[in-house]
């Protein structure tokens, strides 16, 4: 497989799964403190597919970290700065070009809670992707003696 391709799916898996861990457990724990009105996992169904929400939220978050690990080698900031940032654009772009798409207003309506939950929320999303992805990368095969002696190599 060549590099952009791998590339590609392995940001896709490390998005997905980044949504499921980071992003789902701010979103509980927020929800548990009182400070999110809704619990993480919503199979609430998302129009135009009606798939649940949290399978939207997957693949949205798959494709975004998809793109991002496809440009991050051309990136010169820190990796922790870089998942950072692309947690806050998906917040921003959710924001400002998906809520109106969807009927809700833009920012939340200028609401500062809801506007900083997003950014906190996605913001350890993009954190949890560049923590996921080193997981992802594939090692090189390790010869193993299963004897549990080593070999000693004549020269």
């Amino acid at each position: 497989m060549t590099q952009t391709p791998m590339r590609a799916f392995l940001g896709f898996v490390a998005g997905a799964l980044a949504i499921l861990t980071f992003h789902q457990g701010l979103v509980e724990a927020l929800h548990l403190l009182g400070l999110a009105p809704q619990a993480a996992f919503r199979t609430t169904p998302v129009m135009p597919l009606n798939v649940p929400t949290i399978v939207s939220l997957c693949f949205w978050g798959g494709l975004y970290a998809m793109v991002f690990n496809i440009i991050r080698p051309h990136l010169r900031v820190p990796l922790w700065l870089c998942g950072l940032g692309l947690g806050l654009v998906s917040a921003a772009i959710s924001m400002v070009i998906i809520a109106p798409i969807k009927g809700n207003p833009i920012a939340f309506d200028g609401q500062t809670w809801p506007i900083v939950r997003s950014l906190l929320v996605n913001g350890f999303w993009g954190l949890g992707v560049i923590a996921i992805l080193p997981l992802l990368q594939p090692r090189p095969l390790v010869s193993t003696d299963l004897g549990g002696s080593r070999a000693s190599h004549a020269t």
